[in-house]
Order: structure tokens, then sequence, then C-alpha cells
């Protein structure tokens, strides 16, 4: 027999050593594994409903917008680094785990929050029972064959983010920008809405604007440059597998080849989601949720 699903109902805040809250929800098979599921940098984890929503069925699931993205209450800029989401995700783990009970849990991180997480199991503990991270900006070594592609790329973010448009009339007009772009080209229909609705909140003057201010999410590509994280996987206690976006596919940014360099450098595991950018859960979900349960299974935890 199934066991029984439940929606996302189980609403509740946690506070981070700083005094900003997090909103968390969980819902899904309270009997299975507990995934812990965050966004990248000026997304929205309800954006990407296209890749976790059928995981409700198998896992207990946990979702929650980083500071500053989604569904929080704006922050402002302090704290809005990688070393405090790093502790942030700490904290949020020791939360749920004191408050919904201990059992199996696995991590389950894109762009931003990945940095984050790696950050977290290497510099300051090990709580997951697995670590997955879809396509992390890493950023390799000054010198490293692959630093100056990544550091275009990511200097190109930031001049795009601090110019792009931060108010719109509603969700639908972003909702058009996604459909009629190129970047956004591989993402599923469905997350072209999702993630316009997502990402947009209510200025109180009847028009819509962005949830992370757009010099926050330019702070962030900044960031990603001076970070100075490239990791072995031994400096994880744990077991973690690289899902990364397609170096070959046509106008590839430079994440998936880094990404594969620090996979076969640091002796990750890791697997290549054919035909994707770096929005690889939105754009092919099914393939995405494949490579992770496979590597879930491996270790009994799927």
């Amino acid at each position: 027999m199934t066991d029984a699903v439940t929606p996302l109902s189980n609403v509740f805040m946690l506070t981070m050593d700083d005094g900003v809250e997090i909103l968390i929800r969980r819902g899904g098979n309270p009997n299975g594994v507990r995934l812990f599921i965050s966004n990248g940098n000026g997304f929205a984890i309800d954006g990407y409903r296209v890749f976790w929503e059928p995981l409700l069925e198998q896992f207990e699931v946990v979702l929650f917008d980083m500071r500053n993205h989604g569904r929080n209450e704006p922050c402002g800029a302090d704290g809005h680094h990688y070393r405090q989401m790093a502790k942030d995700l700490g904290t949020i783990f020791h939360g749920v785990d004191r408050g919904l009970g201990h059992k199996p849990s696995v991590g389950v991180f894109h762009s931003m929050s990945a940095r984050a997480a790696m950050k977290h199991a290497a510099q300051m503990e090990w709580v997951w029972n697995a670590l997955i991270l879809f396509d992390p900006p890493s950023v390799p070594p000054r010198g490293h064959e692959l630093y100056e592609a990544m550091r275009t790329f990511e200097l190109r973010l930031v001049e795009w983010a601090v110019g792009r448009e931060e108010s719109f009339s509603s969700p639908e007009d972003l909702h058009q920008i996604f459909a009629t772009t190129r970047a956004q080209s591989r993402w599923t229909p469905q997350s072209r809405e999702d993630m316009a609705k997502a990402i947009l909140r209510p200025d109180g003057s009847g028009r819509y604007v962005l949830t992370c201010r757009r010099e926050l999410e330019a702070s962030i590509y900044l960031a990603a440059l001076t970070l100075d994280l490239w990791p072995a996987a031994k400096s994880f206690g744990g077991p973690a597998k690289l899902i990364i976006a397609d170096p070959n596919a046509k106008g590839a940014p430079p994440t998936g080849a880094a990404n594969r360099a620090l996979a076969l450098e640091g002796g990750f595991e890791y697997e290549v989601v054919p035909e994707t950018g770096h929005l690889l859960q939105i754009e092919r979900p099914e393939a995405c949720r494949e490579s992770m349960l496979s590597f879930l299974r491996k270790l009994a935890l799927a």
C-alpha cells in the first residue's frame, strides 16, 4: 500500500543566528527519506515545481527559499553572503531535525544554495546522509585553465543583474519575457510561468518587484570570484554527487565544464544531463530526478 502523500501544509518559520526568519514548508510522504530542497541566485523554489512536485510521493520534502528570495521577507544586505548562507543551511537542518524528528536526510541544492552547501560541508559540518549539487557556479583557482571563462561568465551576470528590469505590472509580464527570451528557451513552459510568479512580490502600489533585489543578486555573482572554494570530495563527511549542465550543449555556460573539472580533480561522482544549461532542473526535470535517484538508490536512500 502506498504511504499517504500530504500537501505542503506544515508551514513554520525558523530564525537564523542573525535574527532573519526563513519560511519552511514540509509535506510529501511522512515515511520517506527527508529531502531539503532550495534555490539558485535570483530564483525561488516554487519556480522549480516541475522538478520537486513528483518527489512528494516517495519522499518527505522540506522546501525553503534562501534569504532574500521567494516567500521570505526581504532582509537587506547584512548577511547576504555565502558564509551566512552556509550557516543558514546548518540552522535550517538542525531546526527541522529537532522540530520534526531525526531521520535520514538529503540536501538537494542548485547553484547558489549548492555552493553554500559545499562551503557548509567542507568548512563547517557534515549533517547529511547524502548531498546532491545541481550545477554549482564552481570557480576554479586562479591559473586554472577554466578560471578566466568562469570569471568572464560571473562578471557578465553582474552586469546583467544590476541592469535587469525590476518592476512589472503583473507576473504575466515577466512570464512573457521568459517565454520569448533565448536564455529561458530550454525551460519547460510550466516552469516559465511558475518562476515568474515565484520571484516577484507586490510592492504595495499595485505593481510587482523582484523579491531578491537586483543589487543583491549581483553581489552573489561577484562573490563567486572570491569564494575560493574548490574542495575535494574527501573534505565532505559523506557522499555527494554533482549533477551538471552539458558542457557541449549549444550556448552552454562554462559551469558545466568547470563542474566536470571539479569532479575529476576532486574525486566527486558526477553526471552530465545532456542538452541542458544552468537551470537544468527546470529544463529536463525528469532526467534530473533520475540522476539524483540513481545515486540515492545506491545508498539505500530511495
